[in-house]
């Protein structure tokens, strides 16, 4: 009996009905996990951390993507690097994966030793020619933008990364994200493919039977609901919004906060990334029960509570920046049926707990978000594998996120030959 064909991962997407889902073959296929890896995890530029992961000269983070590692870590000038996680010598793995402080750093097997900055500074029985400055550790391409680690394992990483910058970089200004500390970090990892993980991050859909705590802070009418659908009350409550938010947007501006949107999500685009200020409801202060700040230090300088919500989407990460404190969020896939989603939560580095935060109040909202995203995610990862399966369309109003974000990954895929 011969062997049945497989499509290739090209022909699977190609073959998708337009404004529809992906075949959910390519949630589940090794060969395509792998080609995922290779081309989003590899080649263009993903989020690791955050500089409060290494606070202090000598701090290190390690995070492992695929069969990839990396080293970030604060040098002696406190100057953030990123190097491959691989000794010189034979390829041993340095650290293992989490935070810790060092000196130097120590390979655990031959005790090749390397300073903060790179360079090979000791070896033992390698002989009077052996030559280590060619031995230095190998760097990984990285970019700090507020407080967001970006690194790129290849050779040759996407110019574009300087967009992002040049858009985020004024954004963040005011909230002066280098100089914070994590109140609060997590760790879930969700039972699905890590499509299906960002597909639902791009659309709020589901929140309102999906997100009870979250939506306490966001306006109904933000979330993309068409007006087609809506009776006279929900009109206007429509156009209730959409004089608030341009008022708000107008007194921000005034103030110097950017709001407007930018979208780099289409097109020949390699750094996928969105951005926007938007409006809180109720008190409009912090993702919060109560919709006000759960930090009564804010961040930076600030003294104004009321500054709304700056976002920013990347192809693997999320955050939200208010007057009070930031959540970002960040995936790394394991396998084609689980993926790491990774949260923190940073506060100004002089904010006592108990006395000017509760970690509770400050982390409830996206807690329960997190778990609610994970059992949505993984519902939909196992429907995407029953044979009854076929793709649906996308809704032409809530998830015009996911349809961009799905055409730009097949968009990646050309690029790159696939």
């Amino acid at each position: 009996m011969s062997e049945v064909q497989l499509k290739t991962l090209g022909e699977l997407v190609e073959s998708r009905e337009p404004g529809c889902g992906l075949p959910g073959e390519v949630f589940i296929r090794p060969d395509i996990f792998e080609t995922d890896v290779d081309i989003f995890f590899y080649k263009h530029w993903i989020m690791v951390g955050v500089t409060a992961d290494v606070p202090e000269a000598g701090d290190i983070s390690v995070v492992d993507v695929g069969r990839a590692s990396v080293i970030i870590v604060r040098d002696d000038d406190e100057r953030i690097r990123a190097y491959r996680n691989v000794c010189r010598h034979r390829g041993a793995r340095l650290k293992e994966v989490g935070k810790s402080t060092v000196g130097m750093i120590v390979c655990p097997y031959h005790q090749w030793t390397y300073d903060l900055d790179g360079s090979l500074h000791h070896t033992k029985h390698m002989g009077k020619d052996f030559d280590a400055t060619c031995r230095n550790l190998r760097p990984v391409h990285l970019k700090v933008v507020g407080t967001h680690v970006f690194v790129c394992f290849a050779d040759e990483p996407p110019a574009d990364i300087a967009k992002l910058e040049e858009t985020m970089a004024p954004r963040f200004a005011p909230y002066d994200l280098q100089n914070t500390k994590i109140a609060f970090e997590s760790e879930i990892v969700e039972n699905g493919n890590w499509k299906l993980v960002m597909e639902n991050n791009r659309e709020c859909y589901h929140c309102e039977a999906g997100h009870p705590e979250l939506t306490l802070s966001f306006l109904p009418e933000s979330t993309g609901a068409s007006a087609d659908d809506m009776d006279e009350a929900g009109r206007q409550a429509l156009d209730a919004y959409n004089k608030l938010n341009a008022d708000s947007q107008e007194n921000w501006e005034r103030e110097g906060y950017i709001c407007s949107a930018v979208e780099e999500l289409s097109g020949d685009v390699a750094t996928h990334f969105r951005t926007q200020r938007l409006v809180i409801a109720t008190h409009g202060e912090s993702q919060t029960m109560d919709t006000k700040v759960a930090c009564k230090k804010l961040l930076g300088n600030l003294t104004r509570r009321d500054l709304g919500d700056t976002h920013m989407w990347s192809h693997n990460s999320w955050c939200h920046v208010m007057s009070d404190h930031a959540m970002i969020t960040y995936i790394v896939p394991l396998t084609p049926e689980t993926t790491l989603v990774r949260t923190k939560w940073l506060v100004h580095p002089d904010a006592v707990e108990g006395v000017d935060y509760d970690v509770q109040k400050l982390t409830e909202v996206w807690v329960a978000t997190n778990a609610q995203d994970a059992s949505l995610v993984a519902i939909n990862h196992r429907g995407a594998q029953d044979p009854g399966y076929i793709p649906g369309p996308y809704s032409p109003t809530t998830e015009t996120y996911v349809v961009q974000w799905v055409d730009w990954y097949a968009g990646r895929l050309k690029a790159h030959g696939i």
